[in-house]
């Protein structure tokens, strides 16, 4: 038996394309009941107990030997010295990105406003920051730092009051640039702690950990259960799927790149999802014999191997028009227009995540210090969500003041309509303020 392609190859002209790119697209990612049960059962025992019971998953689950909470704290020293003690080049590159990431952010301020109705009413909103957020970044093999930038800048620039990050320390091991970037992006308090029992004790809080308004950041399938459940209680910024890429090229880009840029999503993890769109079919042979020579060349060429094979796809279009076009269908959280003029193509993307222009710009740029946030939308959401942001920390108050004169004007359309509705204490209280 020959060996399975690395990569699958599908053509838009035939006739079965839809059924294809409908069954490549299908991802279920819904949490089974056992672990939806699990995780309800830890945050009923962290609303109750508190430290204790976050102490004992985290010894549990983490493996570790805590006594009291208060050995899962790192204080803000402990943090400066992380900075200090990674080497140059790596505190130079977080310096680096933490910098963009906040420029960028900052175009991103809303301002309140108000203007003054022809009536003398004035009307208005108010914006005003969150007081407190938490951030959720993971532990062991999985350890972010670029998370942690993405993650706390927005709201330090949106003037959140506090942030608070959690992390695990499986086997009671650190991740220097973990703490480092906290150290880099003003993180208030800092706990070794993880899982659902992390989540709950944002949510609603414990003698050590306090409650905050939204929680942010990736986590396993447990993690994603629990911001379920305890969204409401609290805000959350979205359940993320896989990761994923879309690159449509006119195929004059180096397949190496395009095949490497293809990869840079695949070794996330199995299901994640790499496309490449082109009209030009000879290219696309090209990045699947460059795919060949570079899989094998990968540090993780297992889990992007497996990646490819499963979720990934060539696809051939009749033009780069029909490849804007099925790039909308999919709407991915990453898009490259790696074309010779990609802002002709621009104007016809209506949905995708975050936009890569030009043949220089890979997406891992985005991922690290471009400046734009990483967190982005995923699994077709980027047809009605956005990128994190400075907005997602910032709250929008309405402003109302009526004039004599306008109270009395409105009372008399606001009492029609309670009365319609059958709201008598309504129409009465808009009532009392009619002139006579």
């Amino acid at each position: 038996m020959a060996d399975k392609p690395i990569i699958n190859r599908i053509n838009a002209a035939e006739a079965d394309f839809d059924a294809r790119l409908d069954k490549l697209l299908a991802f279920e990612d819904a949490a089974e009941a056992a672990v939806d049960e699990s995780v309800r059962q830890i945050i009923a025992d962290v609303r109750k107990r508190g430290d204790a019971a976050v102490v004992e998953y985290s010894n549990r689950f983490d493996r570790l030997d805590v006594k009291s909470f208060s050995e899962l704290v790192i204080g803000r020293e402990r943090l400066h010295a992380a900075l200090e003690t990674i080497s140059v080049e790596q505190r130079h590159a977080l310096q680096t990105a933490a910098r963009r990431v906040s420029d960028y952010h900052r175009h991103q301020l809303a301002e309140s406003w108000q203007y003054t109705d022809d009536d003398g009413s004035v009307l208005g909103q108010r914006i005003t920051p969150m007081d407190r957020v938490g951030l959720y970044v993971p532990g062991g093999k999985a350890s972010y730092p670029s998370s942690v930038l993405m993650n706390a800048l927005p709201a330090q620039v949106a003037g959140v009051g506090e942030v608070v990050m959690v992390s695990p320390t499986p086997d009671g091991v650190v991740n220097e640039m973990v703490l480092a970037a906290a150290a880099v992006a003003g993180i208030d308090k800092v706990l070794t702690i993880g899982g659902a029992q992390a989540v709950a004790a944002l949510a609603y809080g414990t003698e050590t950990v306090p409650a905050v308004d939204k929680i942010v950041g990736p986590g396993n399938v447990f993690v994603a259960a629990a911001k379920r459940q305890v969204f409401g209680k609290v805000a959350i910024d979205m359940i993320a799927g896989p990761s994923e890429i879309l690159i449509i090229c006119d195929g004059k880009t180096d397949p190496d790149w395009i095949a490497m840029d293809l990869c840079s999503q695949a070794e996330h993890d199995e299901n994640a999802q790499s496309i490449l769109i082109s009209p030009d079919g000879d290219f696309l042979q090209a990045v699947s014999n460059s795919l060949e020579k570079l899989v094998p060349t990968l540090s993780r060429e297992s889990i992007a191997r497996q990646s490819l094979q499963a979720r990934g796809a060539l696809i051939q279009s009749d033009s780069l028009e029909q490849a804007v076009e099925i790039n909308n269908r999919i709407a991915p959280e990453h898009l490259e227009l790696s074309v010779e003029n990609p802002e002709e193509l621009l104007p016809g993307v209506r949905h995708a995540g975050a936009i890569f222009l030009g043949r220089h710009t890979a997406e891992a740029l985005g991922d690290y210090c471009a400046g734009p946030n990483h967190v982005l939308p995923t699994s077709g959401t980027a047809r009605f969500s956005s990128p994190l942001g400075v907005y997602d920390f910032q709250k929008r108050s309405s402003i109302i003041h009526c004039s004599p004169k306008a109270a009395s004007e409105l009372g008399k359309v606001a009492s029609v309509l309670a009365r319609s509705e059958s709201l008598e204490a309504h129409a009465r209280s808009a009532e009392y303020r009619i002139e006579k």
